[in-house]
């Protein structure tokens, strides 16, 4: 199917820009503020209606995703939907207000739900820093049915969840296959939202992390008990 033009005036902002990136930019390539006022000149807030294409599901990111950017550079990682097709450029959801921010980050309890880091923190083995944004995440319901719900993310999980669909109905088939001892353990995680590791879950995480040489004296002290 022929793609409308990016130069049809007659098209909206929107859609003209998504129809740039796909055109001339093409995924995974970068490009600059400078170039979307360049391509759209006169027209005012066209780098809002780029980043509004994040909306419709379009993977834009910014030096906050991507460390290798510089301050004023995006890539085109992914096209979303066709905006430019009827129906398909009305927003999913409007803008979340402050006070729906703080909300959810409150009811987070102010850390990435998918990873546990809490804004500033530092990610292990670099010097970026985390940055807590809310996701609007698609959640299949026992009945099959799907509704779009809110959740914190850090900057970095929200870039890898992008596209992800959590299945409540999964999780609550698994709990009913807990045993006893079992839920009660999940319970108790729950409660504190926080899991506890026992000595020796730490001990294997530390043990996995040990070259070939060290792994094996581990071993050889386990087998002389």
């Amino acid at each position: 199917m022929t793609l409308p033009s990016w130069t049809d005036e007659t098209l909206g902002t929107k859609k003209r820009a998504a129809l740039w990136l796909v055109a001339v930019i093409g995924e995974g390539n970068i490009f600059t503020k400078e170039q979307v006022q360049a391509a759209f000149p006169g027209v005012s807030q066209a780098d809002r209606r780029v980043r509004e294409l994040r909306d419709h599901a379009w993977q834009i990111d910014t030096n906050r995703e991507d460390a290798a950017l510089g301050p004023h550079e995006l890539r085109f990682v992914q096209q979303g939907m066709p905006v430019w097709e009827p129906g398909k450029a009305t927003r999913s959801g409007s803008a979340l207000s402050t006070t729906q921010r703080r909300e959810v980050l409150s009811r987070d309890g102010h850390l990435c739900r998918s990873c546990g880091i809490t804004p500033g923190e530092t990610y292990a083995g670099t010097y970026e820093s985390a940055q807590l944004d809310i996701a609007r995440r698609t959640v299949r319901q026992p009945d099959g049915s799907t509704t779009t719900e809110l959740v914190s993310e850090c900057n970095r999980c929200r870039v890898g969840g992008l596209h992800q669909v959590t299945d409540v109905g999964a999780v609550l088939a698994g709990v009913d296959g807990l045993g006893i001892l079992e839920r009660k353990l999940l319970a108790g995680w729950i409660d504190k939202d926080r899991r506890e590791f026992s000595e020796s879950e730490r001990l294997w995480g530390a043990y996995r992390a040990l070259p070939e040489e060290s792994r094996s004296r581990v071993r050889e002290a386990l087998a002389e008990e």
